[in-house]
């Protein structure tokens, strides 16, 4: 029957029947099902150690006389505080009547006092009768303790541990120059690599699948509806292959980390999942554009599996403003859509660096395609309805206040701005070519645009657009347009969509929609010239090239406002250099219009020399060998 089973897997997949036989040997097995059982047996046994006994104080939430004791001793804290609150009351009074009660009042606060005394005894000291204790809601609550605790050993164990594995599997397969043979091999990328993710960590699958039995009679004891479990496997084994397929791709693309990519790799999931969870736990908020993080964490569904004294917050969130936290059907296709969109890139970018492991991640046109994505997620996010109190300021006190389309995209943009700064800079990491590349691009240019016509035969568009050994500032350029329309859109209707007039949360109306416009003209400027600097330095001769052009964009970032914040030179006083620096924006409301103006227009000029520069190293560089010879280059 075995052999059946895996001959069947060899026929589907050989590249897992090669992972599980190298894996699923009997010691293996039997140490990772003795972890798996010692794990559950503990988790059990923690659990257990806590169960009420005879000395199970009063106050204790399961014992059912606590309640009344509580509500009595409230009651009498509040007796006192009026007792106190007349007794200093009158002792400042010249009335002789009130003076006359305040013996009275101090016996009855001290008679309140000793019957507090009596209550703290009974609450604190005493202990709750066997028969009054909840013994049904002990046993439900700590059943719902083990299913969270065996819910978070999976998810790191599967995520940390099982990233750990492939990335481990991939750069030993590279040093042993196995992963050439695979390369080479009839079989396509995704039938290799879905067998790795499969098969690597096939042990780790083990370790959970045995306490799985535990995990689902918890679940269910606690009285957690089976399809909301059911719903948290599929978040679950979907967080999987997000990470994992990542993993993989980390794998392909970090060679030179050597033997310390496991341990950078599995050392970035478990700060990610340790960050989010606490996060999850102790501060969930899913009004914004974080929910995007927090949702790739699959133990946001617990909070919605687990709700016990309040409404989970995960329930707010929304997307679109569709509330799809609501109901279980949309928060499950929320998780789905918000894993599959990075799946997806990540197995793009794959199948791309398996067979060609110095090429390009992404080509031009899958650039835009995922920067159009991850603008509907980012989006999507931060379009939700919220609550919120805004302060009175005729006084101390917060008001109600109705806040429009102006509020969410307030709050965000800084959010939505660094987001996207991420994504660029790693598209133009991803998209600039080097040197040879572009050398024999500009060389053999010319017998391609001799066959366009018309108007593609005079530009050539279609070389900056589509080609992958073509410069990547017209691309980069695209993603910019793509990446800033739509805040280009809501800085235009913002006075429209303010209906409520909310002028303090209106990052708009602070600085006028004139140098808002002007301040993502300044932002897609800057971002060009880093492009311009990287593709410069990508164009040097020294073999190091792109560690120059690392260097040059990260001094061209970070030094200037580093120099303006030693000379303690502030925006509001001197805008101007700060218009100058990296960060422009800082100076953008205490500067003229026709000041911001010419500075971008100054920003501009810089952008223009810098590609007249590239231009003419491209044409050098696509000069035939004996035209350079003859000219002595």
């Amino acid at each position: 029957m075995m052999l059946k089973w895996l001959d069947k897997i060899g026929d589907w997949n050989p590249q897992l029947l090669r992972e599980l036989k190298g894996r699923l040997k009997p010691v293996n097995i039997l140490i990772a099902l003795a972890i798996s059982l010692v794990t559950q047996l503990g988790t059990y046994i923690y659990q257990i150690s806590e169960l009420p006994s005879k000395t199970y104080a009063m106050s204790g939430i399961y014992c059912n006389l606590a309640d009344g004791y509580q509500q009595n001793r409230t009651f009498l804290n509040q007796s006192l505080e009026q007792v106190n609150s007349k007794i200093n009351s009158y002792s400042g009074s010249l009335n002789s009547d009130l003076l006359a009660k305040i013996p009275d009042l101090k016996l009855e606060q001290k008679s309140l006092k000793q019957q507090i005394d009596n209550l703290d005894k009974i609450l604190y000291q005493s202990s709750c009768p066997a028969e009054q204790i909840n013994m049904q809601m002990w046993w439900q609550d700590h059943w719902k303790y083990i299913f969270m605790t065996l819910s978070v050993m999976f998810i790191f164990t599967l995520l940390v541990a099982g990233t750990y594995l492939l990335i481990n599997n991939l750069g030993q397969e590279e040093r042993r120059g196995t992963l050439n043979f695979l390369r080479l091999s009839p079989q396509s990328e995704t039938s290799i690599l879905t067998g790795k993710m499969l098969g690597v960590p096939i042990l780790v699958y083990l370790i959970v699948l045995a306490a799985i039995p535990l995990h689902l009679l918890s679940g269910i004891a606690a009285q957690i509806p089976f399809t909301s479990i059911l719903a948290f496997y599929i978040v679950l084994a979907a967080s999987c292959v997000f990470f994992y397929s990542n993993a993989l791709l980390f794998g392909l693309i970090s060679r030179w980390f050597s033997g310390f990519q496991p341990w950078l790799g599995s050392g970035l999931v478990l700060l990610f999942v340790c960050v989010t969870l606490q996060t999850l736990f102790y501060s969930a908020d899913f009004r914004n554009l974080l929910a995007w993080l927090s949702l790739l964490n699959p133990a946001s569904m617990l909070g919605y599996l687990t709700p016990r004294y309040q409404e989970p917050a995960i329930q707010e969130i929304q997307f679109f403003y569709l509330p799809l936290g609501k109901n279980l059907i949309g928060l499950l296709a929320l998780h789905l859509f918000n894993y599959g969109v990075g799946i997806y890139w990540a197995w793009e970018g794959m199948k791309r660096r398996f067979r060609n492991p110095d090429g390009a991640i992404l080509n031009k046109v899958q650039s835009y395609l995922l920067v159009t994505s991850y603008q509907v997620i980012f989006w999507g996010f931060t379009l939700q309805y919220s609550d919120n109190y805004c302060p009175d300021y005729r006084g101390s006190q917060s008001i109600p206040c109705y806040y429009d389309l102006n509020y969410q995209i307030g709050q965000n943009w800084g959010l939505i701005a660094f987001f996207n700064i991420m994504l660029l800079l790693s598209l133009l990491v991803i998209l600039s070519p080097h040197r040879q590349t572009i050398q024999d691009w500009a060389r053999y240019r010319h017998e391609k645009v001799a066959n366009f016509q018309g108007f593609w035969r005079k530009f050539a568009l279609t070389d900056w657009l589509v080609d992958e050994k073509s410069p990547a500032l017209l691309a980069m350029l695209i993603n910019l347009a793509i990446a800033t329309t739509p805040l280009l859109v809501w800085i235009v209707l913002a006075p429209m969509l303010n209906t409520h007039h909310n002028n303090a949360i209106n990052w708009v109306n602070e600085i006028g929609r004139l140098k808002a416009i002007l301040a993502v003209a300044f932002f897609i400027s800057l971002m060009m010239i880093y492009a311009t600097l990287a593709q410069l330095m990508l164009m040097m001769k020294t073999s190091n090239r792109s560690m120059w052009a690392v260097g040059t964009i990260v001094a061209a970032v970070f030094l200037p406002p580093l120099f303006l914040g030693i000379l303690n030179i502030k925006p509001a006083a001197y805008p101007v250099a700060w218009l100058f620096s990296t960060f422009p924006w800082a100076g953008l409301e205490y500067a003229a219009t026709s000041t911001v103006f010419k500075a971008f227009i100054a920003e501009l000029t810089v952008l223009i020399l810098l590609n007249i520069k590239l231009a003419k190293q491209m044409k050098l560089a696509g000069e035939s060998a004996t035209k350079a010879l003859l000219a002595k280059r």
